[in-house]
């Protein structure tokens, strides 16, 4: 199993920004699309305080902030930049993943993505990049260019990248409508600009050449979930993942981290890889 990254770097001290606290948080609530009554009611204050916060008639307190940002689902980034824009200091830490801290949700992911195996997984921060993988995401990924593997990898640019593992998706007009509504929503909620620029890049690639719009041929109805059809050196293998994140996070770090676990959708898929296993340990 490759380790987890040990390059992070201490993130830079946040910044001042020149929009205020009652801008953002309307943003938020639009984003949203809640009302001022609704948000007010939800947040047990009155729908004329929220106007004049939103307004810059009144500065909410920090305990304030806190209750907006939980009925808003405002992540916890961007609740750090409504309390600077409120002139607070920010409340939760971002710390590297190999801080002395953070050590026991680094051996929880590694033990994640241990137990998985011989099925791959794979952990990734919040722009998709590859945090750290098990020893059965090796053969998927061998077909795609060496510079799509160096890191930082992003997992989506090397699944849909024409240099990545395109040409081996069998099912890729699926797979690229999935991937994008995914990202697509996910750059909706949480108004990151990384994401956003993510999503142009990512719809911008060609299809592959001889690419079908085929529907998945797995054990798994493709209306319960949209199977990853994949050419390998073991086969064409078929997956269904799941995406596991740490409950209840006050570090920025691990609030934003989250594993994506690929099961097998057909017999032949299993086998394939515990036959892999078994050959990689003999």
């Amino acid at each position: 199993m490759n380790t987890l990254a040990t390059s992070f770097r201490s993130p830079p001290a946040p910044r001042g920004t020149s929009r205020g606290v009652g801008d953002l948080l309307r943003e938020w609530r639009q984003r949203r699309r809640m009302s001022q009554l609704v948000l007010a009611t939800e947040a047990q204050i009155s729908s004329r305080h929220l106007s004049f916060v939103e307004s810059g008639r009144a500065v909410p307190s920090r305990e304030m902030i806190l209750r907006l940002a939980e009925r808003l689902e405002v992540p916890l980034r961007a609740r750090n930049a409504l309390f600077v824009a409120a002139g607070y200091a920010p409340l939760f830490r971002e710390r590297p993943l190999d801080d002395p801290q953070l050590s026991a949700a680094r051996q929880a992911v590694e033990l994640v993505l241990r137990a998985h195996e011989p099925f791959p997984a794979l952990a990734v921060d919040r722009h998709w990049t590859m945090i750290a993988a098990n020893g059965a995401l090796a053969p998927l990924v061998a077909g795609a260019a060496p510079r799509l593997l160096e890191p930082p990898v992003n997992v989506l640019r090397l699944s849909l990248h024409p240099e990545g593992l395109a040409s081996s998706i069998v099912n890729w007009f699926a797979w690229r409508a999935h991937v994008l509504q995914r990202v697509e929503r996910q750059a909706q909620t949480s108004g990151d600009a990384v994401l956003e620029a993510l999503v142009e890049e990512l719809a911008a690639y060609p299809a592959p050449p001889g690419a079908e719009d085929v529907p998945g041929d797995t054990e798994m109805p493709s209306d319960i979930v949209v199977p990853l059809l994949l050419r390998t050196a073991l086969g064409t293998l078929s997956f269904f993942s799941t995406t596991t994140v740490f409950g209840t996070p006050v570090d920025i770090t691990l609030a934003e981290l989250a594993i994506e676990a690929f099961f097998p959708s057909d017999e032949q898929t299993g086998e394939a890889l515990r036959a892999y296993a078994r050959e990689r340990t003999a």
